[in-house]
């Protein structure tokens, strides 16, 4: 479990360093087809963030450690039409196994039903990242392809 309380707060230009990191990194992106990470820039995260924060039906969060280690990301992103929600999250390995992906994906589901309107949410997880199929059964994700 987490010795340390987490802090989960909306990505801001503060994050995008550190969001950097996190998607250059092989190990967290190989699932999701980059094994070499995604090679991106502050410059690209720059013009990344304007899209990708558009509350109340796209957002992205940054996840913390209280003393302001770095861990990850999670992100909901909600279709209007069919009030379901794509949920995601990434973590780095540091932050494996000590709860904190489950505490940050609970907290994007919750934010998605609340202030995103969704009425169901779902993951994509790769086939082989069994971390991510282990999340997901814990939060009970993988009882149908949406949560409702």
């Amino acid at each position: 479990m987490i010795d340390n309380k987490i802090i989960i707060k909306e990505t801001s230009k503060d994050d995008l360093e550190n969001v950097m990191k996190l998607w250059n990194n092989g190990d967290v992106m190989k699932f999701v087809g980059f094994p070499d990470g995604l090679g991106t820039t502050i410059e690209n995260l720059e013009k990344w963030i304007i899209w990708a924060i558009q509350p109340p039906y796209r957002c992205h969060y940054s996840i913390y450690l209280e003393d302001g280690t770095y861990c990850g990301e999670t992100f909901y992103n909600t279709d209007v039409n069919t009030k379901t929600a794509e949920l995601d999250i990434k973590v780095l390995s540091n932050a494996q196994g000590k709860g904190i992906a489950s505490k940050a994906l609970s907290y994007s589901i919750n934010k998605a039903f609340k202030e995103g309107k969704a009425e169901r949410v779902y993951v994509e997880p790769h086939p082989d990242n069994i971390s991510a199929w282990r999340l997901y059964e814990k939060l009970e994700l993988w009882t149908s392809p949406c949560l409702s």
